[in-house]
């Protein structure tokens, strides 16, 4: 199980200072790391990052997009076209700086590709632009894993591609192999997606690039610990993920703020280690057997089984 966490939640306490932050990654065990772009590549070159990591003995993953400043009115299709240009190149810096510091994956999360009002937008020019702009990106760096990651809405009242349904279409519409999808299991939340419905979706596609883990309630991105409020789903969505061999990273987008920062990442390995020895106790293929009955007293007992 490959297993990354959150930069941002390291920083604070460690100085702000990337080597700091590393040595506490390497302690906890953690294998990969995924970079915001640019906001954690300022100041180190591709190569510099690369001997970065190597020194934890850590591998980069990729890196995920962050558009701030001049995007706030829209990121890929900002009507401005010059902004949205800039927007495209950004994303084909990513992807060069991820290929040369080893990574393969550039998440794409369009936090700004969005809406507030009725009326504001033209809805299907802004598709159509989105869409071209995944070709254009895609067709760069066609070496490269390009990961698209909805979310529901924030900062914005409405995202543009807010669903794993509106995702979906669009991979489909871009139609380039190398593109495929980020699923944040609090952004399914929110959405009121059922997150193992789209694991097992996208997984039996093959378009399952990524996976933020992480938990909450549904009306906010909580950020909370894994499985600590809705155990049971998170259960499931991890027995899709399995049953379509994802061989990915699980990055741990989890929000410690009272909490510290190495015991809380400590307790989300500890969690999902648990969660996945469970269901390796039970078995994937007895789990399919209660699936195919669509009983749900059957399903309540096995739920039952796992808390033994």
């Amino acid at each position: 199980m490959k297993l990354a966490t959150r930069i941002n939640s390291f920083l604070p306490v460690n100085d702000n200072n990337m080597d700091k932050v590393f040595d506490q990654f390497q302690k906890l065990g953690l294998g990969y790391v995924d970079l915001n772009y640019p906001e954690h590549t300022d100041g180190f070159s591709p190569k510099e990052m690369k001997a970065l990591l190597d020194g934890h003995n850590l591998k980069l993953n990729g890196v995920a997009l962050r558009f701030k400043n001049d995007f706030v009115n829209g990121d890929l299709t900002n009507n401005d076209d010059s902004v949205s240009k800039e927007a495209i190149e950004l994303c084909k810096s990513a992807a060069d700086y991820c290929r040369k510091a080893g990574g393969n994956v550039v998440t794409i999360w369009m936090a700004h590709d969005a809406f507030d009002y009725s009326f504001q937008i033209n809805y299907l020019k802004v598709w159509n632009q989105l869409r071209c702009a995944f070709q254009e990106i895609a067709d760069y760096a066609p070496d490269l894993k390009i990961s698209i990651e909805y979310k529901p809405f924030q900062p914005r009242a409405y995202a543009f591609i807010d669903s794993m349904g509106v995702t979906g279409m669009m991979v489909k519409e871009i139609d380039r192999r190398n593109v495929g999808i980020t699923l944040d299991y609090c952004h399914m939340l929110m959405k009121h997606e059922n997150p193992a419905f789209a694991a097992d979706i996208f997984g039996s596609r093959k378009k399952l690039f990524g996976i933020h883990i992480n938990d909450g309630y549904g009306l906010n991105d909580d950020g909370l610990m894994i499985g600590t409020a809705s155990p049971f789903k998170t259960l499931e969505f991890l027995y899709y993920v399995k049953k379509h061999n994802y061989n990915g990273m699980f990055y741990f987008d989890t929000f410690p703020v009272i909490e510290n920062a190495t015991d809380e990442c400590q307790a989300n390995i500890d969690m999902i280690k648990k969660l996945d020895s469970l269901i390796d106790s039970v078995g994937m293929e007895k789990i399919s057997e209660i699936i195919e009955k669509n009983d749900a007293i059957a399903a309540h007992k096995l739920m039952i089984g796992f808390l033994k």
